[in-house]
């Protein structure tokens, strides 16, 4: 098939392009400059000059293509509209990315206990109400002859096979304790978030495109930690032993930002039991914790 890929220089776009490549397909990619569509054109990928607001732009694209991965922002509902409203009564396929930390819980790194299933009822914090009416959105498109399907994995972690190698979360904390000296957390750290390897959610975006039903929502996690036990695999890693230090959220807001200084410090604890049953999928890459020590991130410790 010809698929188009939005955020393709990314790091998930990056990797499910090179998967759906491994399998086959042919994929176009977007790109909003002369030295990203170059990047990608080096992977192997056709790139498609332009941006999420580019609709005239997206929807050629989309047209076009025999079926459309959205990998590129989980908060531009504004291009999610413009691609679902393209391919309308075609019946191809959209799968459209979103993220788990629509279930996050501002917890300052108290433990929480509540797992979410696709079917368990979301109370979203302000900030992430208006990802869960774009996923809404998205798979209502399937009432309009969309094969729309809403994937929604959690940290991921791992080196990608794309443009962009790294993740956000888990190089955040190695630098930041390569600076202090010492892994730093919110709060006591106990909070917990599932986690997938990024091979292992391309793996599940390529198993929904053959298998799963219009309309359909999967989580998609392997396992989860809590922050206290990454942040020991982070020193570890760095050879500072199993010390960590409190993060004040103030401290983390002004290093990270608040949305991520909020989200690092949440609960976000999913099941992608869904996934397995209704798509075949089997996660079979290392595990977060290993792949901190001993796999993806040693260049990282340097």
């Amino acid at each position: 098939m010809e698929i188009f890929v939005t955020g393709a220089t990314g790091y998930i776009g990056g990797t499910v392009s090179a998967r759906l490549m491994q399998a086959g397909h042919r994929v176009h990619g977007l790109a909003r400059n002369a030295e990203r569509a170059e990047r990608l054109e080096e992977h192997g990928i056709t790139p498609v000059l332009g941006t999420l607001d580019d609709f005239d732009i997206l929807t050629a694209a989309a047209q076009s293509a025999d079926a459309v991965v959205n990998a590129a922002n989980a908060d531009h509902p504004f291009a999610a509209r413009a691609l679902a409203e393209a391919l309308a009564g075609s019946g191809k396929k959209l799968l459209h990315t979103s993220g788990t930390s629509i279930v996050a819980d501002n917890a300052d790194g108290q433990p929480g206990d509540i797992v979410y299933h696709e079917d368990t009822p979301l109370d979203p914090l302000p900030e992430k109400a208006s990802r869960v009416a774009t996923d809404r959105m998205v798979c209502d498109a399937a009432k309009k002859g969309v094969h729309a399907v809403v994937m929604c994995p959690c940290l991921i972690y791992g080196k990608g096979l794309g443009v962009r190698p790294d993740s956000i979360q888990v190089p955040m904390f190695i630098d930041m304790a390569k600076a202090s000296g010492v892994p730093r957390h919110l709060g006591p750290g106990l909070n917990i978030w599932s986690n997938v390897h990024i091979e292992d959610c391309a793996d599940a975006y390529i198993a929904a495109l053959e298998h799963a039903p219009a309309g359909s929502y999967f989580y998609v996690e392997s396992g989860e930690d809590t922050m206290l036990d990454l942040n020991r695999a982070v020193g570890r890693l760095l050879g500072l032993g199993d010390r960590t230090e409190t993060l004040p959220q103030s401290d983390a807001a002004r290093a990270w930002g608040a949305p991520m200084a909020l989200g690092m410090g949440s609960n976000v604890r999913v099941s992608a039991d869904k996934a397995r049953a209704m798509l075949g999928w089997t996660a079979v890459q290392p595990s977060l914790l290993d792949d901190i020590e001993n796999g993806s991130y040693a260049e990282h410790a340097a």
